[in-house]
């Protein structure tokens, strides 16, 4: 049962929301803006309702994957936040895209949602300011992601969601090392500018 939640989680992951929603809207987002599939390029190339949809679809993935292990096997923290981790992974490194896919951010945000619906209330208020303050939403994914693993750690949340929030905050980084390299160049596209 444990191995068919890990996977089915990838699995659900691994669904590119960002490249369905966009053709709905006749394009492949991936010949457009920074080829991502996720919210952010989406929001870019086609606007802030195909934006919005992706970015729900794309938290959702992984709240459905917490709570489904919470549901199908007794609720254990490591099982939950290993079904949530696993969402994370298929969505930056998805089945049905050969293994490449968006930056996991909205996804872990979901994760977080399962997990400690409090501070993923701080996330949202931090993300929102770091990215009204600074127009770069890679910048703002970076250091929500690090601030969420520092204060499960610093509030005494249990052991599995502390680790587990490192090792999403270090997916979301390795995936944004294009983006890290742009930002110390000064060539990051902020939020609202043509690309």
């Amino acid at each position: 049962m444990v191995f068919w939640l890990l996977l089915g989680s990838y699995l659900l992951g691994s669904i590119p929301f960002g490249l369905i929603v966009a053709a709905f809207w006749g394009i492949d987002i991936r010949r457009y803006g920074s080829g991502n599939i996720g919210a952010t390029n989406v929001l870019r190339t086609l606007g802030i309702l195909p934006g919005s949809i992706v970015f729900g679809l794309d938290m959702l993935k992984g709240t459905a994957a917490v709570v489904l292990a919470a549901h199908y096997y007794k609720p254990d923290p490591w099982l939950m936040v290993a079904c949530g981790l696993a969402a994370v992974l298929g969505h930056s490194y998805s089945l049905f895209l050969k293994f490449r896919g968006g930056r996991g951010a909205a996804t872990g945000l979901g994760v977080l949602l399962g997990i400690a619906p409090d501070i993923f209330l701080f996330a949202v208020l931090l993300f929102t300011l770091i990215v009204g303050l600074t127009r770069y939403v890679s910048l703002g994914s970076i250091l929500t992601a690090l601030a969420v693993t520092l204060a499960l750690f610093a509030f005494g949340r249990p052991l599995p969601y502390s680790v587990t929030a490192a090792l999403i905050a270090a997916v979301i980084i390795i995936r944004h090392l294009p983006n890290i390299q742009r930002l110390r160049q000064g060539t990051e596209t902020k939020l609202g500018a043509k690309k």
